[in-house]
């Protein structure tokens, strides 16, 4: 059984935060032999920096590699996939990790051109890396932060990182929830230490980051994003893969259960909350087995008219997107899944300015 302990640390200084969670945890202690096979998972979903509140800081990276080498460990590569639409190579370059693997000498994989294998839990087949299979060890290392179809992304949802873009396509087929929850069954990573320095607490492509200056530690996916939901004023009920890996065995959902250890304490500050836009916003769509990058765009041109005031040009017309809706018409559909929409953009995926200029043009 997973450990039920989650241990926090606050501050500013994100590398040493970094090292002081894992010599509390005495991660080298845990791992044992030095010749395993360790692989750092971050979150660089899109191609972002970390200031955006998207993608994992570069310092945590670092750190753990450099914690882990003082200990004699030299195995160890850094392994991404970013979603279905965007490059993870151009990730890769935009936030120095070729500086990275240069400087530390490990690996760096982008797994959209590994191979596959095929594993299967809750009715659901996902290929998976076999990469990151053949690790002994697997750091996840994601971005505590808002999403816009599933209302937040933690230590679980990252993992879809791993799959191949035709299983990623097959989750958003299948409603995200149960294939999330699916994933974390057949698959658990030794560790996860949660990026919660400056997340965006509404949206997974980042743009409104709130410093909380705060990371988190520990060995259960799904007791982390269930403590990380109340910390964003989430019951399980608004995120349900969590209860529902529980119910596939994948861990623990009950955050009544946890051991949260705080390694310090935090400046008095304001307890930051979602605005949940995203949500609000997606009110104008009507999704229908929508894939991540497409919805995201979609939301980003529905906030850039909400702040300048033009959402009544909509007059509640909702915006068709998503594999869902191939073959069939509509009024206005984003996407090439929707080519048959009256007004649309047909495009996989579509940007942002291509929405924006569409909607603006009805």
């Amino acid at each position: 059984m997973k450990s039920r302990e989650i241990r926090v640390i606050y501050g500013k200084d994100i590398e040493n935060m970094t090292k002081t969670l894992m010599e509390d945890y005495k991660v080298a202690e845990k791992f044992g032999d030095k010749s395993s096979s360790i692989g750092l998972k971050p979150n660089l979903v899109v191609a972002t920096t970390p200031d955006t509140g998207a993608t994992t800081h570069m310092e945590i990276v670092t750190a753990v590699i450099e914690y882990l080498q003082d200990y004699g460990f030299s195995n160890i590569s850094i392994l991404e996939g970013s979603w279905v639409g965007d490059d993870t190579e151009r990730a890769y370059r935009l936030n120095g990790y070729y500086d990275i693997k240069r400087r530390y000498g490990v690996g760096l994989f982008d797994l959209k051109k590994d191979r596959y294998e095929t594993k299967s839990a809750g009715g659901i087949n996902m290929e998976i890396s076999r990469k990151v299979l053949e690790m002994d060890h697997l750091i996840n290392l994601p971005v505590m932060k808002g999403h816009c179809q599933t209302n937040m992304t933690c230590a679980m949802k990252n993992l879809k990182g791993i799959l191949s873009d035709r299983s990623k396509r097959l989750f958003h087929q299948k409603g995200l929830m149960v294939p999330i929850a699916a994933l974390n069954a057949v698959y658990s990573p030794s560790l996860t230490i949660v990026d919660s320095i400056c997340g965006d607490l509404d949206f997974e492509e980042g743009g409104n980051p709130v410093e909380t200056g705060r990371m988190m530690l520990g060995e259960d996916s799904v007791l982390i994003d269930a403590y990380c939901a109340s910390l964003m004023g989430f019951d399980l009920d608004d995120v349900p893969y969590i209860s529902l890996a529980k119910e596939m065995g994948a861990g623990c959902a009950d955050i009544e259960k946890a051991k949260i250890i705080e390694l310090n304490k935090p400046e008095n500050s304001p307890v930051a909350v979602p605005r949940r836009y995203a949500s609000r916003l997606s009110s104008l769509t009507n999704p229908k087995s929508a894939c991540s990058c497409c919805y995201a765009n979609l939301i980003h041109a529905l906030k850039r008219m909400d702040d300048e005031g033009e959402l009544y040009a909509l007059n509640g017309e909702k915006i068709a997107i998503g594999q869902g809706w191939k073959g069939q018409e509509m009024e206005i559909g984003v996407g090439a899944c929707c080519h048959k929409a009256r007004h649309g953009v047909v495009k996989c995926p579509p940007s942002a300015q291509d929405i924006l200029d569409m909607l603006r043009s009805l």
